[in-house]
């Protein structure tokens, strides 16, 4: 293939949006790109959506300053955990009286709070017998399943 040919392809791909481009002239072939081999091997183009591993969670935004608690200042205790994913109420209504309170004696049974899932709401309720020590979820947050919400001590 002429030099020319392929300093001319050089300068077209350098005016373009174009990546990369292979020519082939009977035996003879060229490649030419823009990108390093090591970004070659992990591109994809931007029009396609790549789903995440499998296994993998989805990446999740910063929690709000206004966290009733965090993971480092929560005491110890049961936890009592989220049964399913959907969204944390603490009242039945926004005017309401919220059902449980840090420092609230609870027992097994007793509702602790609402989760919203696919327009049903789930009273979850106390698995034991105790102290609210710690309400580890903001209301009207989204949870997932197995997060935890409350410590009861």
């Amino acid at each position: 293939m002429d030099v020319r040919k392929i300093q001319k392809l050089i300068q077209l791909l350098e005016g373009s949006d174009v990546a990369e481009i292979e020519i082939k002239e009977g035996e003879d072939s060229v490649r030419i790109s823009r990108l390093n081999s090591g970004m070659m091997t992990n591109a994809a183009p931007q029009h396609f959506y790549t789903p995440p591993p499998v296994g993998h969670a989805a990446p999740v935004a910063a929690a709000p300053a206004a966290e009733v608690h965090t993971a480092a200042a929560a005491p110890s205790g049961h936890v009592v955990e989220s049964p399913m994913v959907g969204t944390f109420y603490r009242a039945s209504s926004p005017t309401a009286k919220p059902f449980a309170e840090v420092g609230q004696s609870v027992k097994v049974g007793d509702t602790l709070c609402i989760i919203e899932a696919m327009k049903m709401l789930n009273q979850i309720q106390s698995d034991v017998s105790g102290v609210i020590k710690a309400i580890l979820v903001e209301n009207e947050q989204p949870v997932e399943f197995g997060q935890p919400l409350f410590i009861v001590e």
